[in-house]
């Protein structure tokens, strides 16, 4: 009896391991699927799986300049950014160099945070106060050479009071002095791309030569909210205070009271600069840079900065193209373990866009029917491209969710046994 069954498991086992070879010898034509959000037919033309693209691309741009805008700002120069890209939406003299004022210390303060992200610099840590940080002019908090800050109450008294002795005692810890922390500013510059800018302080106070344009504190602007997007817990504070609540702080950067979705950054200000700021807001997953610099007044740069913000979010808007793990369609496994596979989008994507062009986007899928095994866990199957009005405008790889092994006698096997019995002990 013992041997009957036995040989009735082989000739089972067999049988299954027949049929499933049998139908997982099965040969098809790659194919393209394009469809838009507009439920039209699926179109469907031959394509060969060598044309899939390795790399992934989750950062598009497109061509977003309304024609015949003009905002005839009152200012030396000007430029509004999408945050994430950079792509520049408007521009008024956007290489223009000018004096920065205290805008400058987005640059430091980009070096501050870049050395707590790093973990050489902490929130506790306690900065002295030396006689060159005490002497300093401008905005300050009048620190005393016998106190002690933390980093953290400092930050505040930057992003908020703009205070010129916290700037320099905290450049002065991180460099060991003024000078050598101003070398690190302009490193930093040069690796960003800021080809007009040239850091004689790390305040902003003027002195010859120090200067920026619109575009380069964009980009410095771009680089911390990006990077460091922490730092808005103390840009968007309109009121705070130091010392037990003896120095009260109250943000220069008045956008962040009466602008909705404001999160920064740094205003400047000085007799020859004039009034500058960079300016920063997020609304419906769009975010924005503008920057103004040389307003003849500080309603102004408030007023042109608005202007530019609303221009933005009036004319502009982020869609979101895929998300990350959506399944695009299950695809045929050849001479593997598996039947199937789930075929998903490997990252988010999104694009800025013109408002009502959303309407005109297309997803283009370049994926095989059928994929031999051996298949590696998130290998790169196809691709997931994005036209607008027939232009590429963005691509994002297509993975395998999971590993499948191909079949051998062995593997198949252990799979047959594996599922019968699971169907046993159902």
């Amino acid at each position: 009896m013992l041997v009957k069954n036995k040989i009735q498991i082989k000739i089972i086992s067999f049988m299954l391991i027949f049929f499933f070879i049998l139908s997982s010898v099965i040969y098809a034509s790659d194919t393209i699927f394009v469809w838009s959000n507009e439920n039209k037919p699926l179109e469907n033309t031959t394509s060969s799986s060598n044309s899939i693209s390795n790399k992934t691309s989750n950062t598009a741009t497109v061509s977003t300049s309304v024609k015949n805008a003009d905002l005839n700002l009152d200012c030396g120069g000007a430029v509004l950014i999408e945050q994430h890209s950079g792509q520049v939406l408007y521009e008024q003299n956007m290489h223009e160099k000018l004096r920065p004022a205290s805008v400058t210390k987005v640059m430091t303060i980009l070096l501050i945070m870049e050395a707590i992200d790093s973990g050489n610099l902490s929130y506790t840590d306690k900065i002295p106060c030396s006689e060159n940080a005490a002497s300093m002019g401008g905005s300050q908090i009048w620190l005393d050479v016998r106190e002690t800050l933390t980093v953290d109450e400092m930050l505040k008294a930057i992003c908020l009071q703009s205070a010129n002795d916290c700037t320099v005692a905290l450049a002065e810890h991180l460099a060991g002095s003024t000078e050598a922390f101003v070398q690190k500013m302009n490193e930093r510059a040069k690796q960003l791309g800021m080809n007009d800018t040239t850091f004689k302080n790390c305040h902003g106070l003027d002195e010859d030569g120090h200067e920026t344009s619109p575009y380069d504190i964009a980009l410095m602007s771009k680089e911390l909210l990006n990077n460091h997007p922490t730092i808005t817990k103390y840009t968007t504070i309109w009121m705070d205070s130091l010392r037990d609540g003896k120095s009260s702080l109250v943000n220069t950067n008045k956008l962040i009271r009466n602008y909705k979705g404001a999160t920064g950054l740094k205003t400047g200000s000085t007799s020859v600069a004039l009034y500058n700021l960079s300016a920063s807001a997020t609304r419906d997953n769009l975010s924005l840079i503008a920057v103004i610099m040389k307003a003849p007044n500080t309603k102004t740069r408030f007023a042109e900065a608005q202007k530019l913000l609303d221009y933005g979010f009036n004319n502009f808007e982020y869609k979101k193209l895929a998300n990350k793990g959506d399944t695009i369609k299950t695809v045929v496994v050849n001479k593997g373990v598996e039947k199937s596979i789930n075929a998903i989008l490997e990252t988010d994507s999104g694009i800025l866009i013109q408002k009502g062009q959303d309407k005109d986007i297309q997803q283009q899928v370049e994926l095989p029917d059928v994929i031999s095994a051996p298949i590696t866990q998130n290998q790169v199957l196809g691709t997931a491209s994005y036209l607008l009005n027939g232009e590429k405008i963005g691509s994002v790889n297509i993975i395998a969710e999971k590993a499948v092994a191909k079949n051998s006698a062995f593997n198949l096997i252990e799979y047959v046994y594996s599922k019968w019995f699971s169907l046993l002990r159902i």
